[in-house]
């Protein structure tokens, strides 16, 4: 079992910059990935980004290239997102999740992020 725990949500101009975290209670495993998810009122839950257990491999949607960033320190058991040049329509609840390539995911309860125009 793995609790995950977001932080570093609020409310900013767009344009502006927030970065976000994610605290694992325990140590994850070379076999697991950690990711960002997010959902929009009204939207479904989407893809956002991801890295590898060692960080050299990342992926991001297309949405957000260029503009955020995901990195992790297992030291810390820690996941970040930073996110910069953020824009209205990045307006969401941001989810935190464990993906191992065996047992179940394992998500967080999230954290809002409001960008006003």
């Amino acid at each position: 079992q793995v609790q995950l725990v977001e932080s570093g949500g609020g409310s900013v101009q767009a344009g502006g910059s927030l970065r976000l975290s994610c605290a694992a209670s325990r140590r994850t495993f070379s076999n697991c990935d950690m990711d960002w998810y997010r959902q929009a009122p009204g939207k479904e839950r989407e893809f956002v980004a991801a890295t590898s257990w060692s960080g050299s491999s990342t992926g991001y949607a297309d949405s957000v290239k260029g503009r955020f960033t995901i990195s992790r320190d297992n030291a810390k058991n820690t996941v970040y997102l930073q996110m910069n040049s953020l824009k209205p329509e990045d307006t969401a609840k941001f989810y935190c999740n464990v993906h191992c390539t065996s047992g179940p995911d394992y998500w967080g309860q999230g954290t809002q992020v409001t960008v006003s125009s």
